[in-house]
């Protein structure tokens, strides 16, 4: 008879934040029953107010994490003029969460592209039809820029729009929470340290 070693228990620490964040992520995958690649993105105005939505994540890595959106919208123009951001992960059915704060800078003209490229072109079309978080009079109008749309680029490939476009988020900071019985969790932060690697320390939950 052979018998299966159990799964080792969670932890938040670990010598790469990047390889816990892709262990964490791997297993929500399989166990969230909506997008596991769903993040809470904060920014800021002018005036230091924050506005938060929910945003999905295309690529991530060492590199950083990526997400696309229209430039002319509000985290779009927030993110311009004030490049820096905030990204919450919520696993619930694995109770952990991910936070990470850091830098942001748009994606390249060829990385837009290539992603673009890959989108349902009903997507692809709503890149066109839709003035992202400005006023809009009633559904209709919208409806109306849609098939405005598909009437442009029928019989054709549909191109990016030079106002849809991508941000990546580079990891100043990642906090990596976890939920343990009686609210005693287990919270740990890693900073970057400027040359290349991570200062890690537990955090009272």
């Amino acid at each position: 008879m052979t018998t299966t070693s159990p799964s080792p228990e969670p932890t938040t620490q670990a010598d790469d934040p990047f390889a816990l964040f892709e262990q964490w992520f791997g297993e929500a995958q399989a166990s969230e029953p909506g997008d596991a690649n769903a993040m809470a993105l904060a920014s800021v105005d002018m005036q230091g107010r924050p506005s938060v939505r929910m945003v999905l994540m295309k690529d991530h890595g060492p590199g950083g994490f990526t997400f696309y959106t229209n430039f002319d919208s509000r985290k779009g123009a927030e993110l311009l003029a004030d490049p820096e951001g905030a990204l919450l992960f919520h696993w619930k059915s694995l109770r952990r969460q991910v936070r990470i704060e850091g830098p942001v800078t748009p994606v390249d003209d060829a990385t837009a592209d290539a992603y673009f490229a890959t989108r349902p072109r009903d997507s692809q079309i709503g890149a066109w039809a839709s003035d992202q978080s400005r006023p809009l009079g009633s559904r209709e109008i919208f409806e109306a820029r849609i098939a405005e749309a598909e009437a442009r680029f029928a019989g054709g490939p549909v191109p990016r729009p030079p106002h849809w476009s991508g941000f990546r988020l580079m990891p100043r900071a990642m906090e990596f929470w976890l939920d343990r019985m009686f609210r005693l969790h287990e919270r740990t932060r890693y900073q970057a340290d400027g040359r290349g690697g991570w200062s890690s320390g537990l955090l009272f939950p």
